[in-house]
């Protein structure tokens, strides 16, 4: 048994598989997800487990070199904007329009509980070397 990371093994097993500049999505419960793209859901009920949870975690475990989330983020959920700035990597921004287009290009989906308005990230797959 994994004792230490991420336990989920359907996530495990993604970020395991991701290249450089592959994309994932961390999104919120309302997020539509592309047809064709697989969807770790690991949403319990309305707010768990939170965006920031899951996207602390898989921080720990992915070598992210940017990540793109919607412009309206910073108005609509000033606290998610917050913490994407927090991280250690460029973050830039579409409109939520554009930002929903640009998840079809993405390899896999985490589908968190979080019920707060654009709590969406895709983020891109960097090196370790």
């Amino acid at each position: 048994m994994k004792k230490s990371g991420i336990l989920n093994r359907d996530i495990s097993r993604v970020l395991a598989t991701l290249g450089h500049t592959d994309h994932i999505v961390i999104a919120d419960c309302g997020l539509p997800i592309p047809a064709g793209i697989e969807c770790i859901d690991v949403s319990i009920k309305l707010g768990t487990p939170s965006f920031m949870d899951v996207l602390a975690e898989v921080m720990l475990d992915m070598e992210v070199e940017a990540c793109i989330a919607a412009t309206e983020v910073e108005g609509a959920n000033p606290l998610v904007h917050q913490i994407l700035e927090r991280q250690h990597m460029p973050v830039y921004y579409l409109p939520h329009v554009e930002l929903k287009a640009e998840t079809k290009k993405a390899k896999a989906f985490i589908r968190t509980g979080e019920g707060t308005p654009f709590a969406n990230v895709i983020l891109r797959a960097g090196v370790i070397f």
